[in-house]
Order: C-alpha cells, then structure tokens, then sequence
C-alpha cells in the first residue's frame, strides 16, 4: 500500500524497511512484532488512536509524542491502514505534492 503513493521508495533503516517520499521516512516495518510504526501528526495520532489503544498506540517516550504510532497489523483492518498510511504520506510529503495528489 506504501509503495502505490506518490514518490514513495522503499529503503532499509537500520534492522527495518522504511518507506520514505523525498528521503523522509513516513513508515518503518517491524516484523517480528508484525507491526507498522507510522509517522502521523497529533491530531491524526489521537483520532487513529481513540480506536483502541491495544492496536493502535503512540510509541513509547519521545517519539510517540511526537507522533510515531504503532499499529497492529493482525488487527487492522485494511481499510483504516490504507487511510493511516496516507495520512503519514501526506504528513511528511511537500504540500505540493500533497495537493496533487489530493486533486486526483
């Protein structure tokens, strides 16, 4: 699903894949834990969070308060991953770009 958005490259970090537009990353998977760590603003975190927080979660310190979210892939729907995984694309990607694709 990464991967199908706009400019999107696939690219180790570390011992993960992450998924990065213009060399930021917006995705990293964690495979063993099968979860995807998303990079979503507050506001996004919060509204994806209020879900149930045994799926979805802030990471824990820093950068969950930031805004890094776990996500529980044996229990997302795909329907919610592919609006969270565009919700982390759009909040990482130019605004540019991010109208183009909207327009679409």
């Amino acid at each position: 699903m990464a991967i199908s958005l706009p400019e999107v490259v696939r690219l180790p970090h570390f011992h993960l894949v992450s998924f990065r537009v213009r060399n930021k990353i917006f995705a990293t998977i964690h495979e063993k834990e099968n979860r995807v760590m998303l990079k979503l603003r507050l506001l996004d975190q919060s509204v994806f969070c209020a879900f149930d927080k045994a799926v979805i979660y802030p990471v824990p310190g820093g950068w969950g308060r930031k805004g890094a979210t776990f996500f529980d892939l044996e229990k997302m729907k795909v329907s919610m991953m592919k609006d969270a995984l565009t919700a982390a694309w759009a909040s990482t990607a130019p605004k540019k770009l991010v109208e183009e694709f909207r327009r679409k």
